[in-house]
């Protein structure tokens, strides 16, 4: 077998080969491209190894390598070798296994990289076998839930500066990335010319923003936005007016991309054969299914049960003994976007399944408290999306929370 470290920088890969045995069989820093791995692989395979199954070049050639994404990634997994994807912080701690001095080099990383796919790849798991149509959903459900976390950064910047300057704009507009809020904003972004702000000028973004109660909600600002209120000076004044004008624009930039994408998500997600599974859960929709999907992948090898699935989901808890201390707690390493899809999946099942809502409450009335509560109904949600796509069979309530049921009964 041959044992491959790869440490990645964007212009270049440092790469350190070993046998079963541990022996150093080469050393390069490639510049030239994957072609030259493949040249250094070729040197000390077999001379038929062209000639062997992809399953058997995956078994002959392992890599370690500190990303699971990219070009030059996808490159060695077509390559047909076997292809661990090695969290940093483990190379890390390994690293100090050979060497406590703290030094640190690319070289040493690639061997270090090697050395973790030789000796402790039976820790670790290799690249998931997902399809294209996964990779392309996880892809257009991050750039989406990217762009949502940016809009919130932008609203709350837009919601400082007004609070420093024009707090009435926060009493007359709750929603500050709403359309009316936005268009009104863009007008008029200081106090004296929100105090212009005509009532037909008020209305008509309202009426644009689809808004019921229009004439009722046109009273309620013109007053607000008409009242006394303190002043900044003029030069201030206008500086925060300008500050309010571009985070106005930006977030309608925003807002739209917002949309655009996703509607590309759906386009993507209602291609995948696992779609109806998916949206058959409890408070998943499109986009939000999308991100789970994208998330866990669509390899059916990757969780050998629904154990391995909560453990990546990070829902499942921790338990940290020692001697007669015992305490169990929340899995904080794990996969951010992830864990805030099944947040909001938890939340979501609680008005569209009576079981999840039971399960909830019983958690609620043992004095479990609200995030913790929510916690454990995702970690009870992945275990019952696992028996679903294991089995390939839709949501069924009865059968989701018979045990439940039946124990409370």
């Amino acid at each position: 077998m041959l044992f491959i470290g790869d440490d990645w920088a964007e212009d270049h890969h440092d790469v350190e080969l070993v046998d079963d045995e541990g022996l150093v069989l080469a050393r390069r820093r490639l510049v030239e491209g994957i072609a030259g791995l493949h040249a250094l692989v070729a040197d000390h395979l077999p001379e038929d190894w062209t000639e062997l199954e992809p399953e058997q070049v995956q078994a002959l050639v392992k890599v370690g390598i500190e990303t699971d994404r990219g070009p030059w990634v996808a490159a060695l997994v077509a390559a047909g070798y076997g292809v661990f994807a090695i969290n940093p912080l483990s190379v890390a701690r390994y690293r100090e296994r050979h060497s406590t001095s703290g030094a640190k080099s690319d070289a040493g990383d690639a061997h270090v990289l090697a050395e973790i796919v030789r000796l402790d790849r039976a820790h670790h798991r290799p690249l998931a076998g997902d399809s294209e149509e996964a990779e392309a959903i996880k892809l257009v459900a991050r750039t989406h839930q990217s762009l949502i976390w940016e809009r919130s950064r932008h609203v709350l910047r837009l919601r400082s500066a007004l609070r420093d300057f024009f707090p009435a704009a926060l009493e007359a507009f709750a929603d500050l990335d709403a359309p009316e809020a936005l268009e009104l904003l863009a007008a008029a972004p200081d106090p004296e010319r929100a105090r212009r702000l005509t009532r037909r000028r008020i209305v008509a973004a309202l009426r644009h923003a689809h808004r019921r109660n229009v004439e009722v909600r046109a009273t309620e600002i013109v007053q607000i936005l008409g009242a006394e209120q303190l002043h900044r000076s003029a030069p201030v004044q206008s500086a925060y007016a300008a500050i309010v004008a571009s985070q106005v624009a930006i977030i309608e930039t925003l807002n739209t991309q917002v949309d655009q994408m996703a509607a590309v998500v759906d386009a993507h997600f209602g291609q995948h054969p696992d779609a109806e599974i998916y949206t058959s859960q409890p408070g998943l929709g499109v986009v939000l299914a999308a991100r789970v999907l994208g998330e866990f992948g669509d390899d059916p090898h990757r969780y050998t049960d629904a154990k391995a699935r909560k453990n990546d989901a990070g829902t499942s808890p921790i338990t940290k003994a020692s001697g007669k201390k015992k305490i169990v707690l929340a899995r904080y390493a794990r996969n951010r976007r992830l864990g805030d899809a099944l947040q909001q999946w938890a939340f979501c099942s609680l008005r569209g399944s009576p079981g999840a809502r039971a399960y909830y409450q019983q958690l609620r009335a043992r004095g479990t408290g609200h995030q913790a509560a929510l916690r454990q109904l995702a970690n009870r949600l992945v275990g019952i999306l696992h028996g679903c796509l294991k089995t390939h069979t839709t949501y069924d309530e009865h059968t989701a929370w018979r045990h439940h049921i039946t124990s409370a009964a």
